[in-house]
């Protein structure tokens, strides 16, 4: 997978290039001795004034229980944040070193951390860096030529670290067309949005609709001779959403072999047309299931009997690590697993338990971590992207924001603190140190007139959550059709540090599901959490739901929200 930077051989390839010496004639343990450490530095996106980057250390010599990474710039770059090191700076001179979590460097082990910096004129990758005051990237007696980053060889997969950098997105036509026949709705008609494949048939179109293929299709047309990312949904799983029957689907609990062979393997092969492989294909990975075999389980309060069923034959884990191998096997697709979002996971008896949920599926079925090139968080969901009036750490009159209702003890305020550390968490438990995050921002933007502007009333910690809270849901348990919603930040890619890209995965107006029982042949059930009179359940904590009157079934287009969207939109619309 091409996020796996193979650093040694990467500096073994810059010292026999150097040297003369063809690469196959040095064996490897002698090119170990001989180089102490390397240092891989990757500028990972830059701009007019600033950049971020990568770098990963590999120590062949003793093991070390702490480590600090030097080097010094030729220009005027400064770092102003970084993430998984302590990274101070005087003058020119930078050292980065271990945080707590993170000192053990075993003989042949990396560890990796990420900074972002500031500079003006050029952006001059240092000469040289030293690991505890020993040179990297060269011999022991400095024969291996001057010293200087590893430049990793190009992955032979092809694919980029991140699909969406110097790429366009595609632009559904079906969803565009309901967009723009929308007043207003040409504002954000050429959005990229993601394409659900949310049942067999939806794979050769659906109602004379466009299938897969022509969809494909339509992007190469759109790509030019440019780069392109397509965003396909996969979310088809034996008993799907099993907490939640307004998403139920077509499969039940025991047809993982149907799953296999009419859903997947179909997907697969038409992905794997040469025709297509000039595009960039990211795929979500089964929204909504996996966190529900940590959540909604017995013994807790939230269980459901269809988890319960899931969790104990285990096609979730099948379903989702089949679907990871077979299609991490195309070039040129990108595997995104789902990952809730903060109010779902982001409690501490949640958080490790549904990484590790993660590494079981991607682990099973013949898929490994390399055929995930990331996850998604936020999909369909409505979290804030990030709360500026209030902090995690914040007390008032002695109390934690933790302890307010609206926080309940959580860990997290918003979707981006949790993407990230949810990031780590994943690398720390054996996920590629490269893996990227995609945030949904398709609906939690939450602007218009009710957008606080400032901090709550400090009287309480509720009224100071409350008062400068940015999401205006009942509670952070309410999933369907939000009322007071908004279109949250425009796609894009690189916004923040670890996240690969803003998205809008699900298309806004598409409903979430129908606020009162319809029937229909789309195997779509009715959840009362779509219904406004509903009190709730131990899910929301027996709140109201929060939800749009008069919506449709999931996936259909509910023109109201559509409305109320623009109009709450933040950043607003021009």
């Amino acid at each position: 997978m091409n996020r796996t930077r193979t650093a040694l051989l990467a500096a073994l390839t810059l010292v026999a290039g150097a040297s003369g010496t063809a690469f196959a004639a040095l064996p490897a343990d002698s090119a170990v001795a001989a180089i102490p450490c390397t240092v891989d530095y990757k500028v990972q996106n830059q701009w007019s004034t600033g950049f971020t980057a990568a770098v990963t250390v590999t120590n062949n010599g003793a093991a070390k229980s702490g480590w600090q990474v030097k080097w010094s710039y030729a220009g005027n770059q400064k770092v102003t944040s970084a993430w998984n090191a302590r990274v101070t700076q005087s003058g020119a001179a930078v050292t980065a070193a271990n945080e707590g979590y993170n000192g053990q460097l075993a003989t042949g082990g990396s560890v990796s951390f990420g900074f972002q910096g500031s500079y003006s004129g050029t952006n001059a990758i240092p000469a040289t860096f030293t690991l505890d005051g020993v040179t990297c990237n060269v011999d022991d007696g400095g024969s291996g030529g001057p010293g200087g980053p590893t430049d990793p060889p190009p992955n032979p997969s092809g694919k980029a670290d991140n699909p969406y950098v110097g790429a366009k997105g595609y632009v559904n036509p079906e969803w565009s067309a309901k967009a723009a026949a929308e007043p207003g709705g040409s504002r954000i008609s050429n959005q990229p949005t993601g394409v659900w494949l949310d049942r067999i048939a939806a794979i050769n179109g659906v109602n004379g609709g466009m299938g897969l293929r022509d969809h494909l299709d339509e992007a190469l047309k759109q790509k030019g001779s440019g780069e392109l990312y397509i965003q396909l949904v996969i979310y088809n799983l034996p008993g799907r959403d099993c907490a939640a029957l307004a998403s139920n689907g077509e499969l039940g609990p025991t047809e993982i072999d149907r799953y296999k062979k009419e859903y997947i393997d179909p997907i697969a092969a038409i992905l794997a047309d040469p025709k297509y492989a000039g595009l960039r294909i990211v795929t979500t990975i089964e929204i909504d299931s996996l966190p529900n075999l940590v959540t909604n389980v017995t013994p807790r309060a939230t269980a459901t009997p269809n988890c319960d069923v899931m969790k104990a034959n285990g096609n979730y884990q099948k379903g989702v690590g089949y679907a990871l191998n077979k299609l991490g096997d195309i070039a040129n697709v990108y595997n995104y697993i789902d990952a809730g979002h903060h109010g779902w996971l982001g409690w501490d008896d949640n958080f490790g338990a549904s990484a590790d949920m993660f590494k079981t599926a991607a682990t099973t079925e013949g898929a490994t971590v390399a055929d995930v090139h990331g996850f998604i968080v936020n999909t369909a969901n409505y979290s804030a992207l990030k709360e500026d009036h209030f902090k995690i750490t914040d007390t008032v009159n002695g109390t934690s924001v933790r302890q307010s209702k609206w926080v309940d003890w959580n860990r997290y305020t918003d979707e981006l603190s949790y993407a990230q550390a949810m990031r780590d968490k994943l690398v720390s438990i054996g996920f590629d140190s490269k893996i990227g995050m995609l945030i949904d921002t398709s609906r939690n933007g939450w602007g218009g007139a009710k957008r606080p502007t400032g901090p709550g009333a400090t009287t309480s910690v509720d009224t100071y959550v409350d008062g400068g809270r940015y999401d205006r849901r009942i509670h952070l348990g309410n999933w369907c059709n939000q009322d007071g919603a908004g279109l949250g930040e425009r796609p894009r890619a690189n916004p923040e540090p670890g996240i690969d890209a803003y998205v809008w995965m699900k298309p806004p107006g598409e409903s979430d599901g129908a606020s009162k029982e319809i029937p229909n042949t789309e195997g779509k059930g009715f959840d009362r959490m779509c219904d406004p009179t509903y009190t709730g359940n131990p899910r929301n904590n027996n709140n109201r739901t929060g939800a749009l009157p008069d919506a449709p079934i999931s996936g259909h287009w509910f023109s109201a929200q559509f409305q109320q969207l623009m109009q709450n939109a933040y950043p607003p619309l021009p």
